[in-house]
């Protein structure tokens, strides 16, 4: 099931978006917004795969919003304005709906949304080792055991237990590798996996025990994690 929210400043938009959205059964419409300040504090609370976003809004442009948020699901552009559409293309979006558009354009927007989601998805099951060569050797490295990422030099330290071992790449080689869903770079020296996080503040966190700062030049580090650790609370 495809969790998604919908924002437009027109109610007909919004109860139009609600009854297609009632006739797919694999959208699952949680909320719909006439307000973006409100949908941005929702979304600080609570997880969505999909965002159906009107652009031509009178507080903030669409495509304004939605490079404002930390973690961006999914989207797919509603605009009575075509000329909009290369600039909702090059924020990666979905789809782009053109205002007035029929239930079977809709459609084809949401199979477009499934197909990624279930690609994003498909890939992240994939994704639970990387190789690296140590020494004369390649070594496998399961993500799970991954505590944290630390560059020295030429070399990457990779802490695992029971000791953490040497590759000779660069971080944003490795960064690459990881998926960005898990990961996140903290500090030009370190990345970090968001499950071992134990504490932060604004100006460094605790991973494993030990004590990462937070570089100056990743200021939207803070919120990224006080995001992530109200969306993933049990």
């Amino acid at each position: 099931m495809i969790k998604c929210i919908a924002i437009d400043d027109e109610p007909l938009a919004l109860q139009l978006i609600s009854e297609y959205c009632a006739k797919i059964s694999f959208l699952q419409l949680d909320k719909v917004f006439s307000n973006t300040d409100e949908a941005k504090k929702w979304l600080q609370e609570n997880k969505v795969d999909l965002l159906f976003l009107d652009i031509q809004m009178p507080d903030i442009n669409g495509l304004q919003f939605y490079k404002s948020l930390v973690e961006k699901p999914a989207v797919v552009f509603t605009t009575a304005y075509k000329d909009f559409a290369v600039d909702g293309f090059n924020v990666d979006a979905v789809d782009y709906l053109l205002k007035p558009f029929e239930y079977d354009r809709f459609l084809k927007a949401a199979y477009k949304a499934k197909e990624y989601l279930d690609f994003l998805g498909s890939q992240e099951l994939q994704l639970n080792s990387i190789f690296v060569k140590v020494n004369y050797e390649i070594m496998k490295i399961n993500l799970k055991d991954l505590e944290l990422v630390e560059a020295l030099d030429d070399y990457i330290k990779l802490y695992i237990k029971p000791s953490p071992v040497l590759t000779l790449m660069t971080l944003k080689s490795i960064q690459e590798k990881l998926p960005t869903r898990d990961f996140i770079r903290v500090h030009r020296s370190f990345i970090v996996p968001l499950a071992k996080i134990e504490k932060f503040s604004k100006t460094k966190l605790v991973v494993a025990g030990k004590e990462i700062p937070i570089g100056s030049s990743y200021s939207n580090v803070y919120d990224l994690l006080l995001q992530h650790s109200k969306t993933n609370r049990p």
